[in-house]
């Protein structure tokens, strides 16, 4: 991933942890776009690249969290993994979630990590840029 910008998806219907996302993106010493979208299906559209999405681009890392309207966060991850343009990508679950049941589906389907939401803004931020910062000297293989 080095020497290119890391486009990032959240997937994430509070918008304050959105803002809070931003703010760690602006904070982080790496380059990145964020896209964010507010519900599972419009995450669904944009992976896809439909409707008001066509000109979308692929993300290389999501950040989903479990509780979405429309359609929840482990639809959507399955959905992901069952598509071949698009199970590549890493998909980490960020939520507040903390049921056994919850991380072991996550990662039974393909998650690339289960983290949880930090109950305070400072620590939110720690925990955005230390996954960014491991995605970043990860290495993908070709689209």
């Amino acid at each position: 991933m080095r020497n290119r910008k890391l486009k990032i998806l959240l997937v994430e219907d509070n918008p304050d942890d959105v803002k809070i996302a931003e703010r760690s993106l602006k904070k982080g010493n790496f380059q990145s776009d964020l896209f964010a979208v507010h519900d599972g299906q419009e995450a669904l559209d944009f992976l896809r690249r439909k409707g008001k999405y066509a000109d979308a681009i692929k993300p290389d890392l999501i950040f989903l969290d479990l509780n979405l309207p429309k359609v929840t966060g482990h639809e959507v991850l399955a959905e992901i993994k069952k598509d071949d343009k698009l199970r590549r990508i890493p998909v980490i679950v960020l939520t507040v979630s903390k049921r056994d049941e919850d991380m072991v589906k996550a990662y039974n389907s393909g998650a690339s990590g289960y983290i949880n939401k930090p109950p305070s803004t400072g620590e939110f931020i720690k925990v955005i840029n230390t996954v960014l910062d491991y995605w970043e000297i990860s290495e993908l293989p070709p689209e």
